[in-house]
């Protein structure tokens, strides 16, 4: 079963941001970001919208499709 529910790490290597860059954008605690990168918890769905529009993303690319087609 796949483990990763969240393409965070993913996408902010896309768009050639990193970690510090969005805890500083969502006020958050650097480590807070670091777990939700390494998949060791998920941030909550407002705060994932957040990440989305911080990112210009669309909310489905921060969500692993193959997580979700396994529930």
């Amino acid at each position: 079963m796949e483990t990763d529910i969240n393409r965070l790490k993913v996408v902010l290597a896309e768009k050639k941001r990193t970690n510090k860059w969005l805890c500083e954008q969502l006020n958050v605690n650097p480590s807070t970001v670091s777990k939700w990168c390494t998949n060791s918890s998920q941030p909550d769905l407002p705060t994932l919208v957040r990440i989305a529009a911080v990112l210009e993303v669309d909310i489905n690319e921060l969500v692993n499709k193959k997580f979700v087609e396994s529930i």
